[in-house]
């Protein structure tokens, strides 16, 4: 699985105009399950986000993490990080996880987070979002985890 995490002063995703998903002080995660993705994947991706220390500790030192400032988790399915583009100007996105392995491995990875105790809201997934974001820092993370 590939995630891409912002942490954020607040978040929010709609569909058809209609927000569907937000938080406040906490991380966006935008999460591709990539072809060949187990469920066993989704629990270790989850609890690297929830302890990602990239929260700034009293000294203003980054030593924190969500689990440790009580902050939410925005999850947003986006199959474009899979994007392959080493060949040409278009994009190709073959890599990405088939839609029902994406759907239920980023709906698994929602209920991991929860699991952890993290407030989760999620988009909706293979629908077309507007995601809203105050990017705080910045701060940006890419993580992959197979």
């Amino acid at each position: 699985m590939r995630a891409l995490v912002q942490r954020v002063r607040d978040a929010r995703v709609e569909v058809d105009g209609a927000v569907v998903g937000a938080i406040g002080h906490g991380l966006l995660v935008l999460v591709c399950a990539m072809t060949g993705d187990s469920d066993a994947v989704v629990p270790r991706l989850a609890a690297k986000i929830a302890r990602l220390r990239i929260f700034p500790d009293e000294a203003g030192k980054m030593n924190r993490s969500l689990m440790d400032t009580g902050g939410a988790a925005l999850v947003v399915s986006q199959f474009t990080l899979a994007a392959d583009t080493a060949r040409g100007n278009r994009p190709g996105f073959s890599e990405a996880a088939p839609p029902a392995d994406g759907a239920r491995l980023y709906r698994g990875f929602a209920q991991a987070l929860r699991d952890l105790g993290v407030p989760v809201e999620t988009g909706r997934f293979g629908a077309a979002m507007a995601v809203h974001l105050i990017n705080d820092g910045p701060v940006t993370i890419w993580l992959e985890m197979a």
